[in-house]
């Protein structure tokens, strides 16, 4: 497989072509995610209705994994960017003009099956033209890229929903984003042209893309208890992602709050990515994973004990930067972990296989939010998920010293 491993490679040759397209649509997501509950709400649907909503991007995401291979293995990265950035603009747009739940609630799912793309080419994207001695950095700067656009999105959204008294202005931001995205992937020229063909990111995803259920069913042993431990770390952020804009709804939260208040979680969120790598690399990935997991399984349990306090809303706001904080500290687990356990000389079918299990998690997470506030309530949920949360880390204590020993750095 053929990098653009010279050299002279610069990180200034993927900020225009990647770091800055990630951040936008970064930025894009953040503004819209946030106020999906409140517009789903406003449109008639009930507590568990707008849960289930909530869940269509995460489902959506799952969607996505197998036919986002073979489009970026089939297209390329850079159109495959291009193709995803319309697509959400078509989602956000039927979004804006829904004018029943069930509609908004398919806007929601086109919006996960163009973030599955665009994250996918964008990792091919990475894998193409950035030189392997520096690809790790580069990749941890693509998922710093992507968190600043967490962190920037919810400020965005806010200010433009106090500015215009209309929660649905917060979708111009992502529609503002996407074409940002459009005319920066069409008027700059593709980095990844000059290289020879096929290239190493289509290959990659290609490969992931090819036998995924033959490849998880060949490492199921591992897949089942490394597997469904990072299942249940996507589980616990997407449920984070659904729970608290929907907890905000439940206590009467004002929108622009809501995004304010999760946007601060962001924030915290983000300024802790690099903290979790150095975590990882001095002392272990145990050392990353698991306090991430129990401080988010500890913030659900607490929140859970809140809905009707007279201090909701001061406890809302707390839960929400500590889970911020919990997030952060585990930044980047899952692509390490999987990474870690990739076979080396064919690791393509082991990461898809992985990734696919993690994101199997984080979809069904939000699912079972929905059902269990259907039949019981939104509090419930909540402890449910920080429970589920605490018995995963358990899986991965005891079972990543089994798979990856690791003696810290002196």
């Amino acid at each position: 497989m053929t990098t653009a491993a010279d050299d002279g490679f610069r990180f200034r040759a993927i900020a225009l072509p990647a770091l800055l397209p990630t951040l936008l649509f970064g930025i894009g997501e953040g503004a819209v995610i946030p106020v999906v509950p409140a517009i789903a709400a406003s449109l008639g649907a009930d507590l568990a209705g707008a849960a289930l909503i909530a869940a269509m991007i995460v489902v959506g995401q799952l969607a996505g994994d197998i036919p986002s291979g073979w489009l970026v293995s089939r297209i390329g990265e850079r159109r495959s960017m291009i193709g995803a950035a319309l697509l959400s603009m078509a989602a956000v747009t039927t979004a804006m003009v829904a004018v029943s739940a069930a509609m908004f609630g398919v806007a929601v799912f086109l919006l996960g099956l163009s973030a599955a793309t665009f994250a996918l080419a964008r990792q091919a994207f990475m894998t193409t033209f950035v030189p392997l001695r520096i690809r790790a950095r580069a990749l941890s700067t693509l998922g710093g890229s992507f968190r600043a656009g967490w962190f920037i999105g919810p400020f965005l959204g806010a200010g433009l929903i106090a500015l215009t008294g209309t929660v649905e202005s917060a979708f111009w931001i992502h529609l503002a984003c996407a074409t940002t995205v459009l005319v920066v992937l069409l008027v700059i020229r593709d980095p990844t042209e000059r290289l020879p063909r096929p290239d190493a990111g289509e290959l990659l995803v290609r490969e992931e893309s090819s036998g995924l259920f033959r490849t998880i069913w060949h490492h199921r042993g591992v897949l089942l208890r490394m597997g469904t431990g990072a299942g249940v770390v996507s589980a616990l952020r997407a449920s984070r992602v659904a729970i608290l804009p929907l907890w905000a709804v439940s206590i009467g939260l004002p929108e622009q709050t809501t995004a304010l208040v999760i946007g601060i979680g962001a924030a915290a969120d983000f300024a802790l990515f690099y903290t979790s790598g150095w975590i990882m690399d001095r002392f272990g990935r145990l050392w990353s994973v698991v306090p991430s997991m129990l401080g988010m399984s500890a913030a659900l349990v607490t929140l859970s004990f809140t809905h009707d306090l007279a201090a909701a809303a001061q406890w809302f706001v707390v839960i929400a930067v500590a889970m911020g904080v919990a997030n952060g500290v585990g930044s980047g687990i899952i692509m390490t972990l999987s990474a870690d356990l990739a076979p080396r000389p064919d690791p393509a079918p082991f990461l898809g296989a992985f990734r696919f299990t993690a994101d199997a998690g984080a979809a069904l997470a939000p699912l079972g939010v929905a059902a269990i506030v259907a039949v019981a309530s939104l509090p419930i949920a909540t402890a449910a998920v920080g429970v589920v949360g605490a018995l995963g880390a358990g899986i991965l204590w005891r079972n990543i010293p089994r798979y990856l020993p690791h003696r810290p750095r002196g």
